[in-house]
Parts: structure tokens; sequence; C-alpha cells
């Protein structure tokens, strides 16, 4: 592609790396973009964050296509994890470590997998209190790692499918499809509630945003090796 294509507009599909955030794979194809094409600014925006220790399907606008990414973080998006049974963190993945072990031989195959149907439609859900969440100027995760309590309020959310692929264990492997604005983190520390237990999220991967397959992103690695050089 020309220097011309990105700046009129263009959608990359980037494979996000673990421990990744978000905003640093934004700045690194932006400052890759400039350099090859050694222009000094160019409108790089992701249509939806995925926390540092996700992996999977970012939305990349450039250009006049940043216009577009509203549109983009509205669309329904689809999640492949694990959900691991009988303990809890405060971050709700392994962002923290555990904090909280709750007993877990009462739990079947047969009742993880009727527990799913409590979270299909529109739900309430609480968001992580370690999250990038704006309350009073601050993200939530500063209250949180400050040791501060602060109020969080729930969000209406809609999950249209939640499947559980495989139990080993104490580790749920699932599909989740849902709506903008849902943490699976939240979903997984509520699964381990509706359980009478607890649980944590300790792997997440977005397959899909609308009809956006992960299955068609690149590397990182792979975006930069496709770029002009001198």
């Amino acid at each position: 592609m020309t220097v011309e294509d990105y700046q009129s507009g263009q959608i990359l599909l980037i494979d996000k790396p673990l421990h990744w955030t978000s905003f640093q794979v934004v700045n690194k194809l932006r400052w890759e973009i400039r350099q090859a094409f050694k222009i000094k600014k160019i409108k790089v925006g992701h249509a939806g964050t995925l926390d540092p220790l996700a992996t999977g399907l970012l939305v990349l606008c450039t250009g006049k296509m940043t216009k577009q990414i509203d549109t983009f973080q509205a669309q329904i998006k689809e999640y492949t994890g694990t959900i691991v049974l009988g303990s809890t963190t405060p971050s709700f993945d392994l962002e923290t470590n555990i904090n909280e072990t709750f007993p877990t031989a009462h739990i079947t195959p047969e009742l993880i997998k009727e527990t799913t149907k409590q979270f299909i439609g529109d739900i309430e859900q609480f968001p992580p209190v370690f999250s990038a969440i704006k309350k009073e100027g601050k993200r939530l995760y500063e209250f949180a790692r400050a040791g501060e309590e602060v109020e969080i309020k729930p969000r209406t959310i809609n999950i249209s499918e939640f499947e559980i692929t495989n139990i080993d264990g104490f580790n749920i492997n699932f599909r989740v499809v849902c709506s903008k604005g849902t943490y699976i983190r939240s979903l997984a520390n509520d699964f381990g509630k509706a359980l009478q237990s607890g649980a944590h999220l300790s792997a997440l991967r977005r397959t899909k945003i609308g009809d956006f397959d992960v299955a068609n992103a690149e590397s990182i690695e792979s975006f930069i090796k496709n770029l002009p050089s001198d």
C-alpha cells in the first residue's frame, strides 16, 4: 500500500500478542508507518481495547477511516478463553495474585453447563475495579492499585452465546459472543459465584469483531515486514 492509501483510510487486522497494551500496538504501528513513508503524522486508532493479558483481534483504523471506529466498537464480539474454578483474584484475572479459595467438590460438568444459561440475554454486570474506566477523572485501576475503594455502577450488557468447549479439572474452556462493554473477567468472577464457588480468568482471546475474524489478522512483525523499506 502507498502512503495515500493509509491517509485515505485503511482497516488493519492485528493479532495482538500477550502482554502488549492496545495503546502500545497503536503507537508501534503508527511509528512504523511514519518511518516507512517518511511522514510526520498519520492518524491511527483502535476499535476496542484488549487487556494486556488477552490476545487476539485488534481492529486498527488509519487516516480518514478512524471516523468509523465508533461503528466497529459497537459490533458484536466473540471470545474464547479459560476460567479457573475454586479461586479468585482482585483483578478477576492473572494480573493480581489469588486472594481467596473456595470449595469445588459440589461442581459437576452438568452444573457448569447448566449454569451458563443464567448468563444468556441482557444481564447486569459490574466492571472490574482493575479496569480503564474513568471515574472522577481517574482510571478505576488507579484507585484499585492505591487501595482506595470506589463505587462502581453496573452496566447492562448482552450475551447471546456462552458455550463450554472443554472441562479439564478446574480449567473450563469457553466461547462467548457478547455486546460492546462486556468484561469477560467479570463474567468469570460472576460465573464462579453462580456455581457457589469462586473463579477467575486465566486466558482470553478475542476471535471476532462483527464480520472481522482473527483468522484474517496478521502479527505486528508481519505488518512491519510488509511495509516499504529503504
